[in-house]
């Protein structure tokens, strides 16, 4: 009798779980579905959008010193979005199953085993530091000199000289976003209510992304909009933008991915 390889011994850890395929219009619902948990509860969740502002505001006061750095700093910024809405996900989890959550559910979700969030977030962390390291790197190369503000750092960049550079960071950054958007667009919520390996989630992620490409391509251009008007805001649309979006991704989570036959992290 033949010996059973690791294979045979844990097929399930190898492959991605069952995806549903659902249509794009299936995307105003999740905005439905995530604004009906925001106005249930509006106090810790706005409270993560107001924490997100807090650090576009850092981010963009250090691009005002080093305006070469902004580019990849908002970048980065917007790449570990996905795990800073972990409380979010358990908001809508608990309201799910009927309860009424407060600001505790939120402390508890990262006081608990969220040993595959941390994970998650250091993954997503090294992504935005390479990315900051090689954007900051494609700029320094192409400029001669550093532009004194960033009004001047954008002028060179559009209407300059830099239109190559600008392209090419384009290019290269779309590359980054669609690589950090299949892992991430619905591995944080099912690491957080699954028992479920780190692996196995990423790969579902990517799945869930790839059998519905149309449907997660809205999704994720309704994202970079509500990101765009945030940042066009000065940042203050992140305090709304963030919790419905966070609260719509648990909604997309449960209709994109299949977990009947995997166990639940918490009761």
């Amino acid at each position: 009798m033949p010996r059973p390889t690791a294979a045979t011994r844990r097929p399930d850890r190898n492959r991605p779980l069952p995806v549903r395929r659902v249509p794009p219009r299936r995307v105003l619902d999740w905005l439905a579905l995530g604004w009906r948990d925001l106005v249930r509860v509006p106090a810790p969740s706005l409270l993560h959008g107001v924490l997100v502002a807090l650090g576009g505001w850092t981010t963009a006061g250090l691009a005002a010193y080093l305006p070469w750095l902004a580019p990849g700093a908002f970048s980065a910024f917007v790449i570990v979005g996905p795990v800073l809405c972990t409380g979010l996900y358990e908001l809508s989890r608990l309201l799910a199953r009927g309860a009424t959550p407060g600001f505790a559910a939120v402390t508890n979700a990262w006081a608990r085993d969220s040993r595959p969030l941390v994970r998650l977030g250091l993954v997503l962390l090294a992504l935005a530091a390479t990315w900051v390291v090689a954007s900051a790197a494609l700029f320094v190369a192409f400029l001669r000199e550093p532009p004194a503000t960033p009004l001047a750092f954008l002028r060179y960049v559009l209407v300059g000289q830099g239109a190559l550079l600008f392209a090419l960071w384009l290019v290269l950054g779309g590359l980054v976003a669609a690589a950090v958007y299949a892992v991430g667009a619905v591995s944080p919520p099912l690491l957080l209510g699954r028992r479920i390996g780190f692996r196995r989630a990423l790969l579902t992620s990517v799945r869930a992304v790839g059998d519905n490409p149309v449907t997660m391509g809205l999704w994720g251009a309704l994202i970079l909009v509500a990101t765009a008007l945030s940042l066009a805001s000065g940042m203050l649309g992140f305090v709304v933008a963030v919790p419905w979006i966070g609260h719509a991704t648990w909604h997309a989570y449960r209709d994109l991915v299949v977990t009947d036959d995997v166990p639940l992290r918490y009761e």
